[in-house]
């Protein structure tokens, strides 16, 4: 099936816009030009971008989309965005990559070569934007991100890539340094077995390196079982029987979405209880509680790159959390925040640059640093780093009155967490 198409005309005008033309296509180290990098004066500003509106990320895909969404429609509302003094229309292209690896490649050169769209926003899902993100270099088109936190990535010299989400290893050490507060102050036991479960990509390689780090590092904490699984599983029951055999204190998976769900399913009907257990980004989310059940997922920790309580402590929080709010009538999470904040990030580099010239885009996105939603209040993208933010995560842990407070860190923690699990046997 062909994959879909919506294309978004963010101005009531823009359907009378003359089309921009290009000059030979191809990647720049093939010795041929870059499409054209510059529209013409009084065309909208072509954008692309692709999102798992099908297959086995829709659910969070759709989520991005509403974050895009909306700041195309507050671009919109400001008679577009500036640049060089004049108001510039900001139209979006966006197509369906069916959560498929290759889907997301072609549609990207797809967007480049036959859209000619000026640049890109990343899909979700590191293995995707790992794939996508190679068109956007070899086509020297700036591509802004907030769905792929793999520093694998990052560590290839691209110079037009650049990530809005912290590495993964940095998700995982937060967790930890919660864990290990709680284990100093004698509520987890000294020294504490870890049973580690994580996907078999670039994202869950990360979240084994930065737990088995922080373990090495901190010598109070043995991982008693280290095991790997693939994507899109239906049955981690064998899993699950090593976890229950190993007896650890904490049990520590990195899943996506859908895997979580099926996995959390499994292990509360194997009736198994750790005194600690997280699945890195995806335990505190709404939509897992809405499949599982709120009970099923109680005192879940959660690592994630945004909180809607962080509005209480930041303004653009704030802002966002506002119109989003006005707009969907309901609160946002970390998925709508990226996708917002990727777009946003976009317009605001193309405006500091006063042009739509790519190489004057991607100087100004190499050399960004503005007040941003993430929890440090400010985004940029070191170059130390590959061109990836090094925002600090924030910890969250599911209640049983179903809210999920941030825990950690202390600068921003707005309650305190439960550990030991208290559902478990004493």
């Amino acid at each position: 099936m062909r994959p879909s198409r919506m294309t978004f005309l963010l101005l009531a005008t823009l359907a009378a816009c003359k089309q921009s033309t290009s000059s030979p296509e191809g990647a720049p180290s093939g010795g041929t030009q870059p499409p054209a990098a510059t529209a013409p004066a009084g065309d909208a500003i072509k954008i692309g971008a692709t999102l798992p509106l099908t297959g086995a990320e829709s659910r969070i895909g759709g989520f991005y989309k509403e974050g895009y969404d909306l700041a195309f429609e507050e671009a919109t509302k400001a008679g577009g965005i500036d640049v060089g003094g004049k108001k510039m229309p900001v139209q979006l292209t966006l197509l369906d990559d069916t959560s498929t690896q290759a889907t997301a490649a072609s549609l990207a050169d797809r967007l480049i070569n036959s859209d000619k769209v000026q640049f890109l926003l990343g899909t979700y899902a590191t293995n995707l934007v790992e794939a996508q993100s190679v068109v956007a270099e070899q086509n020297a088109v700036p591509y802004v991100n907030g769905g792929g936190a793999a520093t694998a990535i990052y560590k290839r010299g691209y110079k037009w890539v650049f990530g809005l989400l912290a590495p993964v290893e940095l998700l995982a050490e937060s967790i930890m340094k919660w864990i290990d507060v709680e284990q100093k102050a004698g509520h987890l036991p000294n020294p504490a077995t870890i049973a580690l479960l994580w996907e078999n990509t670039s994202h869950g390689k990360d979240f084994k390196k930065g737990v088995s780090d922080f373990a090495t590092k901190a010598g109070s904490y043995k991982i008693v079982l280290d095991e790997s699984f693939e994507l899109s599983g239906k049955d981690f029951s064998a899993l699950l029987g090593q976890v229950k055999a190993a007896k650890a204190d904490l049990f520590l998976a990195d899943a996506h979405l859908p895997d979580f769900i099926t996995m959390q399913r499994q292990y509360v009907t194997a009736g198994l209880c750790n005194k600690v257990i997280s699945y890195g980004a995806r335990g505190s989310e709404k939509q897992a509680a809405e499949a599982l059940g709120k009970k099923s997922v109680e005192h879940i920790l959660s690592a994630v790159w945004w909180s809607p309580l962080l509005a209480d402590k930041n303004v653009e929080a704030k802002r966002f959390a506002d119109l989003f709010k006005a707009k969907y009538g309901r609160g946002p999470d970390w998925q709508q925040a990226l996708g917002y904040e990727t777009a946003r990030t976009l317009f605001v580099a193309i405006t500091q640059a006063g042009s739509t010239d790519r190489e004057t885009v991607r100087q100004k996105l190499a050399a960004l640093k503005i007040p941003s939603l993430l929890p440090s209040g400010e985004l940029s993208f070191p170059a130390e780093f590959g061109q990836q933010t090094h925002n600090p995560f924030v910890v969250t842990q599911n209640m049983p009155d179903g809210t999920a407070p941030i825990i950690a860190p202390a600068t921003t923690a707005t309650a305190k967490g439960v550990a030991p699990n208290p559902a478990c046997p004493k």
